[in-house]
């Protein structure tokens, strides 16, 4: 069975799918011949649905995704410009969190929206661990302490070592500087041996955070926590990667104690241009 199908009564012949068809693998032999892939091409095709997404007649469907299952995208619903800008400066990271447990079925829709991230070559391979219960992730917070005061007599930085032996005292004192009482925590993974499994996850969770915002949530990279997960043992096992895993990053996710009203100011863009 061919890769996709097309139906001949709406096919319009314009080259569309090809033209957009990222392994360049989809071929129209002649001006009156239907959109076709050769058999010795099918092998490189990625799975992305690129030609059944812009075929504006429903002409084509893939086999491995019903064109019934492909929604149409409702322009009417995209924000204008100055609102998608908006949104990216307004964003902040959020260390204050309200006491109060974001419901299950909107961290399935975080989930749910971020998968469509975009991953090189369509891989799809990124993961995510939710830890709900903040009992559990405070006591990841202090895995990273545990690990935090086991590095302190290594770290040849000055500066750094009572960077972090001002957090162990906060912790001591009963404040969490790491996990900042997050009622949840979100952790991404993936392959180790996969090409650029690093960005692939950072870039979904970016979108992960960005919807949150827009879903009135906050959200902060746990920068701490995604360090010690690749070194420290006990907590490797407390998130409960597979094998040959890797946490790639993780945000910790709550609804905001603060509300900003104003875009801080930030350095002027570095940029060299090039003509």
């Amino acid at each position: 069975m061919s890769l996709f199908s097309i139906d001949r009564k709406k096919c319009k012949r314009d080259g569309r799918c090809a033209k957009v068809c990222p392994a360049q693998i989809i071929v129209l032999p002649d001006p009156e011949a239907f959109p076709t892939i050769p058999e010795n091409r099918e092998e490189f095709c990625i799975n992305c649905g690129h030609c059944a997404a812009v075929c504006p007649h429903g002409a084509l469907t893939l086999k491995t995704m019903p064109i019934a299952e492909c929604p149409d995208i409702r322009y009417e619903l995209l924000p204008e410009a100055d609102q998608i800008r908006q949104l990216l400066m307004a964003r902040r990271s959020i260390r204050f969190y309200k006491d109060r447990i974001v419901a299950h079925g909107l961290l399935e829709d975080l989930i749910d929206t971020a998968r469509h991230a975009p991953t090189a070559s369509n891989q799809q391979q990124v993961q995510w661990v939710v830890f709900e219960n903040p009992a559990e992730v405070n006591r990841l917070a202090s895995m990273v302490i545990d690990w935090t005061r086991s590095m302190l007599p290594l770290i040849p930085d000055e500066l750094m070592a009572k960077k972090m032996e001002n957090k162990i005292a906060a912790w001591d004192d009963g404040k969490d500087q790491i996990l900042r009482g997050a009622p949840h925590l979100i952790v991404v993974h993936s392959q180790t041996d996969l090409s650029f499994a690093e960005t692939n996850c950072v870039i979904a969770l970016t979108y992960l955070e960005l919807y949150a915002y827009a879903k009135g949530l906050g959200t902060c990279w746990a920068g701490y926590l995604t360090t010690a997960a690749g070194f420290h043992e006990p907590l490797k096992q407390a998130l409960g990667l597979p094998q040959g895993h890797k946490c790639f990053g993780a945000v910790m996710l709550g609804y905001p104690q603060y509300k900003y009203k104003r875009i801080p100011v930030r350095n002027a863009a570095a940029v060299t241009w090039r003509s």
